[in-house]
């Protein structure tokens, strides 16, 4: 696979991400993957044991430090709700994914020239959902 130019900045990052992840041991179970909900950037699964771990990244690249702190403001309250649904219909989707523990990050890719490292910000697990 070829690694995507930074003429689509955002298609950049999640390959950027996507390979930090690989090299610590995840495997990719979905890109860009779609619902009527949103999109998920990432989807990432990891087997602890007898445990297992999915992963869902929401990536966010910026060319420079703004007001939104590299893309941070970007995942606000409604945000959060969309990626909430399109992680239950992603799990819908894949019920065999029922048994594993499911967490959402933001990893904030400073784009080229910058030479800052991805930032991740956990969100709480499983979301809160919308009432």
């Amino acid at each position: 696979m070829s690694s995507p130019s930074l003429n689509d900045p955002g298609r950049w990052a999640e390959h950027k991400v996507l390979l930090l992840l690989k090299a610590r041991g995840w495997t990719c179970l979905a890109e860009r993957w779609r619902c009527r909900y949103g999109e998920l950037d990432l989807v990432m699964a990891k087997e602890n044991g007898v445990e297992g771990r999915l992963l869902v990244v929401e990536v966010k690249s910026r060319r420079r430090c703004g007001l939104d702190g590299w893309g941070a403001a970007a995942c606000h309250v409604s945000k959060l709700q969309r990626l909430a649904r399109a992680m239950d219909c992603w799990r819908m989707a894949n019920p065999w994914s029922a048994q594993w523990s499911l967490e959402l990050v933001v990893a904030l890719v400073p784009l080229p020239p910058n030479r800052k490292p991805v930032r991740w910000i956990r969100v709480v697990d499983g979301v809160n959902r919308p009432g």
